[in-house]
């Protein structure tokens, strides 16, 4: 079963990807190096910290020498990471042994970094009577209400309605894997986009904005241009208005599919435009283990297989309808049951037990959370049970194979089909064979050439 693909930390496994020329220009910009930096394991930040200032090469047993006896598995860890991201040059020498050396325009750029304490990308604009800035408490409402009505785009789209007010970028990203488009048919959700809607937020972020990089080049933008700005984004201040005459048509372009997701608000004033980041956009460069801090759970699940869900949430209630019947909903609670048919439809639309289980751990009431399972051990064993219950019987496309000549043409073609992977059942008394349909023709062709 197809999953749907997200980025394990942050994008910097992108930045690794990158070819070796590319990866060199990120490094001209202070704050890629700064977030570089952030983003690696801590011993590997150590190794960068102690050899920031060291002009020659480093020998391996040195770098050996500043971990504990323990800590092997970690080092190794550490240097591949470095090298990886270009941060490490491997220098092996038959008399010296292997050495590592720092990027010399990583080295320089980490340097006047520290020694100037730290600037920001741009400064904000001074406050006035033509700027008002939302509270961050406003700002935070702003932005999970653009993402809601991003999701509810996407779950409306996958019943066949239209996008509306989505930029073709953004666009793009759904067609990518989340939904299918039939030549008859409206776009509906793929097994992907389903499995996608259950993910916690930081994981769909990270999966949305990986794959706005990915499909950078079909808009013909450098990858590495884009990965930049957001990067540098992440060195704004939230809640800080930033004058957009600042930024190059690029910057301007990619701000304008941002506000999609909420991670900035753009504003118009009479005498300028501006942008304020949100708390979305200020966390691209941390690690998503370390932004994902646990969000306020509203799932409570009951032994007898009823929920009830605490939330004025549209998107919450959409969501809850992809594996649960929903029976009334009132205006801050919706009530709803997990059903055999429920689950069932579920399955069919390519969602796992596992996942639907993990969202209701991850979702669960914070009374419901402290407890020791939060979801009731009859309900997440019963789920599986019923998952199970489809896998029982797997269907193949096979051919029946009878009559054959004798038991050395019959054995010649069980070895050909085992040979190929094809082989289903045997029958040795009966000389009888079952292959799957995908081995047929070369089968077909082998027995022609045993009976010559």
């Amino acid at each position: 079963m197809p999953q749907v693909k997200i980025i394990a930390k942050n994008f910097m496994d992108m930045v690794a990807s990158l070819p070796a020329i590319k990866l060199d220009k990120l490094y001209n910009n202070v704050f890629i190096c700064e977030a570089i930096l952030r983003s690696l394991p801590p011993l590997a930040k150590k190794y960068v910290l102690q050899m920031l200032y060291i002009d020659v090469a480093v020998p391996a047993t040195v770098l050996e020498e500043w971990v504990l006896a323990d800590g092997a598995s970690k080092h190794r860890v550490a240097i591949d990471r470095l090298i990886q991201l270009r941060i490490f040059s491997e220098i092996t020498d038959r008399k010296r042994g292997t050495s590592y050396s720092l990027n010399p325009t990583f080295q320089n750029n980490l340097q006047k970094h520290i020694i100037s304490g730290g600037v920001l990308p741009r400064e904000p604009m001074n406050s006035d009577n033509s700027i008002k800035l939302p509270s961050l408490q406003e700002l935070e409402t702003y932005a999970l209400k653009q993402w809601e009505r991003f999701l509810l785009q996407l779950i409306n789209s996958g019943q066949g309605d239209k996008l509306n007010g989505i930029s073709e970028s953004m666009m793009k990203i759904f067609q990518r894997g989340l939904l299918s488009q039939r030549d008859k048919d409206g776009p509906r959700l793929t097994e992907s986009g389903f499995q996608f809607l259950l993910m916690d937020t930081n994981a769909q972020l990270w999966y949305i904005i990986r794959e706005y990089i990915s499909n950078a080049e079909e808009r013909k933008v450098d990858p590495a241009d884009l990965i930049s700005f957001l990067l540098e984004l992440s060195f704004h201040v939230t809640g800080e208005a930033y004058n957009s005459n600042t930024l190059t048509e690029l910057q301007k372009n990619t701000l304008k599919d941002l506000e999609d997701l909420g991670l900035v608000k753009l504003q118009q004033g009479m005498k300028g435009n501006w942008f304020i980041p949100t708390k979305l956009a200020t966390n691209l460069s941390v690690s998503l283990s370390d932004s994902s801090a646990r969000k306020e759970g509203f799932v409570v699940m009951e032994t007898n297989f009823r929920m009830y869900a605490y939330s004025t949430s549209k998107l919450q209630c959409e969501i809850l309808r992809l594996f649960a019947r929903i029976e009334y909903q009132l205006p801050n609670l919706i009530a709803c049951a997990i059903t055999k048919e429920s689950l069932y439809n579920a399955f069919d639309n390519g969602i796992t037990s596992d996942q639907i289980i993990t969202f209701l751990q991850q979702n669960s009431h914070p009374r419901c959370a402290d407890r020791v399972p939060a979801i009731p051990e009859n309900v997440t064993d019963q789920i599986r049970l019923w998952e199970s219950d489809l896998k029982r019987i797997e269907m193949t496309q096979a051919h029946f194979y009878d009559e054959f000549p004798s038991k050395d043409v019959f054995e010649a073609a069980c070895d050909f089909a085992r040979e190929w992977g094809g082989l289903l059942w045997e029958d040795s008394k009966r000389m009888r064979l079952v292959v799957k349909s995908e081995v047929h023709n070369q089968m077909r062709e082998f027995l022609h050439t045993q009976s010559k």
